[in-house]
């Protein structure tokens, strides 16, 4: 037999996820178990697909990154990748440069 064990992660994920639109937990499933395992405020967006239902971002991710690039940046490159009854884990890296006077 073998095993793996690591932590439980609090909360269980890092950036967000993206669900299938017929994956087997839906969206409102998903944010309550966030709402009880975290106090992270997480995003709800549902873009217009027919294989992408729902994307659930933690909400502080969307001051680095605007809500239309992030749907854009899913349907290209995250879309591909997936079937409608997946729900996959994101994490997310966005460098911001700040240029000051």
């Amino acid at each position: 037999m073998n095993a793996q064990v690591r932590e439980f992660r609090v909360p269980p994920l890092r950036d967000g996820l993206v669900l299938g639109r017929d994956a087997s937990v839906g969206c409102v499933a998903i944010r309550k178990a966030l709402d009880l395992l975290t106090t992270c405020a997480y995003t709800h967006i549902e873009p217009d697909d027919e294989v992408v239902g729902d994307i659930i971002v933690r909400e502080s991710f969307l001051k680095r990154l605007p809500r239309d690039a992030l749907i854009d940046f899913v349907l290209r490159e995250i879309k591909p990748l997936m079937n409608r009854d997946e729900i996959l884990e994101i994490e997310l890296d966005v460098i911001v440069d700040i240029t000051g006077q």
